[in-house]
């Protein structure tokens, strides 16, 4: 939903605990196709707790972090704050000046789509030096599989509170497929970039609960529905998992996409 990205940042701490990080294959592809050390020269768009963050911290690259949120500026400072170079500009990555030319790398994890496709991805490609790249990559979690009457409890709490609240008609999740990344990474193209390519990586997560509300209460979507109804919300979501075994697992696809200036 758009227009709901202020939601994160009043959640940051409970976000940076919750959210989760990126597989250890995901920055083998990544650093494959673009190696980077302590010469290199990354902005990282969208950092929110610094779950993408540490794995290019620990090539010695001096990396600028664009952040929104107030909140999460000062927790990834702190977080990052034995690394010399590491800064972070707080401010909307559309309206931040950046130096033209002069990134080998830009990584947006999980944030990008909150930006207008024209407007982000133009904007990259300009602060990318020749041959530099551009690495997009997000979580995409899909409810229990094993669990089918738990799924059904939950779709029917969705259908309850969620759906109401936002006044739409219910839809059943989906597992993200390869024809969406193979879509997103697409997109690149159509600004002038090459060597386009993706990855998909899997994973699965098992929260009690109590975690699992945590979780969806960092969601931008659940954020924004009215405490009241949400804390109803989150209470029937949790009787459904304590009847159900007590624990919930999510089955994970990471999508990365890649491109070349």
């Amino acid at each position: 939903m758009s227009g709901l990205e202020w939601t994160f940042d009043t959640v940051a701490p409970i976000y940076e605990k919750m959210r989760p990080g990126y597989p250890d294959e995901l920055y083998r592809t990544l650093f494959e196709y673009a190696p980077i050390n302590a010469d290199s020269n990354v902005a990282e768009i969208g950092i929110g707790g610094g779950q993408a963050t540490l794995p290019l911290l620990e090539t010695g690259c001096r990396l600028t972090a664009i952040e929104y949120g107030e909140q999460f500026s000062r927790l990834v400072r702190d977080k990052f704050s034995s690394y010399v170079n590491f800064s972070v500009i707080t401010g909307r990555f559309e309206e931040t000046e950046l130096e033209e030319n002069s990134f080998d790398l830009v990584f947006s994890a999980s944030a990008f789509h909150w930006i207008p496709e024209k407007e982000g991805y133009e904007r990259v490609y300009s602060m990318l030096k020749n041959g530099g790249v551009f690495a997009r990559f997000a979580n995409h979690p899909y409810r229990d599989k094993g669990n089918p009457e738990l799924s059904r409890e939950i779709d029917k709490a969705y259908r309850d509170f969620y759906n109401r609240f936002y006044n739409k008609e219910s839809k059943a999740p989906s597992e993200y497929t390869e024809a969406q990344a193979r879509e997103r990474a697409e997109i690149a193209e159509k600004y002038g970039f090459r060597e386009v390519k993706y990855a998909l990586f899997y994973r699965k997560r098992t929260f009690s609960a109590t975690e699992y509300t945590a979780l969806l209460g960092t969601y931008s979507d659940h954020i924004a529905i009215e405490e009241p109804i949400r804390a109803a919300f989150f209470a029937r979501i949790e009787e459904a998992i304590d009847r159900h075994g007590g624990f919930i697992t999510l089955y994970d696809t990471i999508d990365l996409e890649l491109a070349r200036k």
